[in-house]
């Protein structure tokens, strides 16, 4: 048995992170928690397995979305993207990515329609997986390293402090406002609403 029997969706919007209790709450987990406010706000959860990640169904203005959290682990985020792309038919321009920025401060949101990876590993992988770089993504501030000689990966595996992430509440509601636009076919609207 299908675990959606209907017959497709419109969209996929991916939040990237890492599974598990330890990451809940780090720089790199701000793609699933974007997610998550998203799917609060359509009346979902996002607790079914499938498609190597957790996953939730949700209607939004008469389409169809899946929303996912791969449980692949950063690296290999694009495992778990395209075997939901693949069993959908959903092309990447339908594919609304959320996911951690260290080049933009906390606080701080970028709607680009498609781009290279700059340097991100989730988006490396999904870009090779789906062959195309041409999917739309919400980039979400997490803040620059404190100083060059810290370790990226110390840095993105560290948690938002407490002021840090009262701010990030205020940017779900701009992420959400990104999201509801791109979905209805307004991304240059988003990008010159939301892009500082």
């Amino acid at each position: 048995m299908r675990l959606f029997p209907s017959a497709g969706c419109d969209w996929l919007v991916v939040g990237l992170g890492n599974p598990g209790g330890e990451y809940q709450n780090t720089r790199h987990n701000a793609g699933f928690m974007a997610v998550d406010r998203i799917a609060d706000a359509l009346g979902v959860r996002i607790t079914k397995i499938k498609y190597k990640a957790l996953c939730a169904t949700a209607n939004y203005r008469g389409q169809k979305l899946l929303l996912l959290k791969p449980e692949t682990f950063m690296n290999a985020s694009g495992l778990a993207v395209e075997a939901a792309a693949h069993f959908y038919k959903i092309p990447p321009e339908r594919v609304l990515v959320l996911f951690d920025d260290i080049s933009l401060p906390v606080g701080k949101i970028r709607v680009r329609k498609s781009g290279s990876a700059g340097g991100h590993n989730g988006i490396k992988s999904i870009i090779a997986m789906l062959h195309s770089e041409d999917f739309p993504r919400v980039k979400i501030g997490v803040g620059a390293k404190p100083h060059p000689d810290y370790d990226l990966a110390d840095w993105v595996l560290s948690r938002f402090t407490n002021d840090e992430m009262k701010t990030l509440k205020t940017v779900s509601e701009n992420v959400t406002g990104a999201v509801e636009l791109i979905l209805s076919g307004a991304p240059d609207k988003a990008m010159n609403r939301y892009n500082s």
